[in-house]
């Protein structure tokens, strides 16, 4: 019973009997018990794990919930198993480093660190695994909390490292928490990055300004794509050209930036654009041109209400005080709305539009404004694209003309006027 009691004098013993120096065998005795110690560790943490890898996989592999799968992934179960050794080195060694007070405490100080180490990195995979969770309910696509576990991971780091501290240099923790109140200074100006990242997450999250997949547009800055990754310091863009731009969270809240969320929700995309029209082309409509364009239904009621409505007196119909006296460029707007109206992939319930814009000497700009009822970019662009090939080839109908720089062949051919 007396090796159970005290093993490093039985084996000394049993060594000096053995006809060894009491010095020898004092040593002897304590790298057998040493090693003893170490197989068991060893031992006693491939146990563990065979028990989590067999038993503790194969009732998460079964159970229903889908949450200890994720436990499961981030490895929290087998990561645990590395407690085992920790454990029995640390009641163990006592029997092993009896004799010498000095390795005993060096040792007892190295395991406390690895526990610490091993409690640090369990942490930081069940709060990981908590944010797969996360990940998986209907609020994580409105509520980005990437930045807060991020927060979270960094205050279990410092906190494990200060310990860590404490051990090694048998410093009070309160005192170092005080040491680093004065440091404060030097801190933020350190994680200056990280402060203002983190204020920057908690505005972004709590207003609902910006989530992953959200399209976004920062010209300032060249961003114009889809966010990617939201972290605590910055946020990933993926821009339609396959390019990724990394932008600092607290830019999103400094400065202005263009989220196409809405639009993508309300199922509609405005077009908003100009054609600018010489403005010299621009006249009443004489006889000729209404009997021409009295050849579309929608323009020859157009005419009729303006020729027949009150207040109109015929024999003054010509005279430049006529207020119902039409342009070509009017009956152009008016048929252009019509056009908008009837066509297929505009939306009904927004209003379209054909509006003039202030002239800065480029002709005058004749602005489209209505709702496409598709969102995506190649439909999108095609209706864009067909409305004003449309409105563009019609112009001509009305004797409009649209304005642009002259080219190289305009040049030629007036140089060829000149000549002749």
């Amino acid at each position: 019973m007396h090796i159970f009691k005290d093993p490093s004098i039985w084996l000394k013993n049993l060594f000096i009997d053995s006809g060894l120096s009491y010095d020898f065998a004092a040593f002897l005795s304590t790298i057998t018990l040493v090693s003893v110690v170490a197989f068991l560790s060893w031992l006693s943490n491939l146990v563990t794990k065979t028990i989590i890898n067999k038993i503790v996989t194969r009732i998460v592999i079964r159970s229903k919930s889908q949450w200890d799968d994720v436990f499961l992934e981030q490895k929290v179960f087998s990561r645990l198993s590395h407690f085992a050794p920790a454990l029995v080195i640390y009641f163990m060694s006592g029997w092993a480093l009896k004799g010498s007070l000095f390795w005993l405490t060096f040792v007892h100080n190295m395991n406390y660190i690895y526990m610490l180490a091993i409690s640090m990195i369990v942490m930081l995979s069940f709060i990981e695994a908590w944010h797969k969770i996360y990940e998986t309910l209907p609020i994580s696509r409105h509520r980005n909390i990437k930045g807060y576990v991020q927060l979270v991971k960094i205050l279990v780091i410092l906190i494990t490292i200060l310990l860590i501290v404490s051990v090694v240099f048998k410093k009070d923790i309160s005192k170092l928490v005080a040491g680093l109140g004065a440091m404060a200074a030097v801190l933020i100006l350190v994680f200056k990055d990280t402060l203002l990242g983190f204020v920057g997450s908690i505005q972004l999250s709590a207003n609902k300004m910006l989530k992953v997949g959200d399209w976004i547009t920062m010209d300032n800055r060249g961003v114009d794509g889809v966010v990617t990754d939201i972290t605590l310091n910055t946020v990933k863009v993926q821009n339609f050209d396959k390019t990724i731009i990394t932008i600092p969270t607290y830019a999103l809240v400094s400065e202005s930036f263009q989220n196409w969320i809405g639009m993508e929700e309300s199922g509609v995309r405005q077009i908003k654009r100009a054609i600018f029209i010489d403005m010299t082309s621009i006249k009443f409509i004489d006889k000729e041109l209404k009997t021409r364009l009295s050849v579309i239904p929608v323009l020859r009621h157009q005419i009729e209400k303006a020729e027949t409505g009150p207040g109109i007196d015929v024999a003054k119909d010509d005279t430049f005080f006529n207020p119902n006296r039409l342009t070509n460029l009017g009956l152009f707007r008016y048929y252009t709305e019509e056009y908008l109206k009837n066509h297929p992939h505009i939306d009904k319930g927004n209003t379209s539009v054909l509006r003039h814009r202030p002239p800065e000497g480029n002709g005058l700009p004749l602005q489209v404004v209505t709702f496409s009822s598709g969102t995506t970019l190649v439909p999108y662009e095609n209706v864009q694209s067909e409305i004003f090939e449309h409105i563009i080839a019609m112009l001509k109908e009305f004797d409009l003309r649209v304005f642009q720089q002259p080219t190289g062949e305009d040049l030629r051919k007036l140089s060829q006027l000149k000549s002749e």
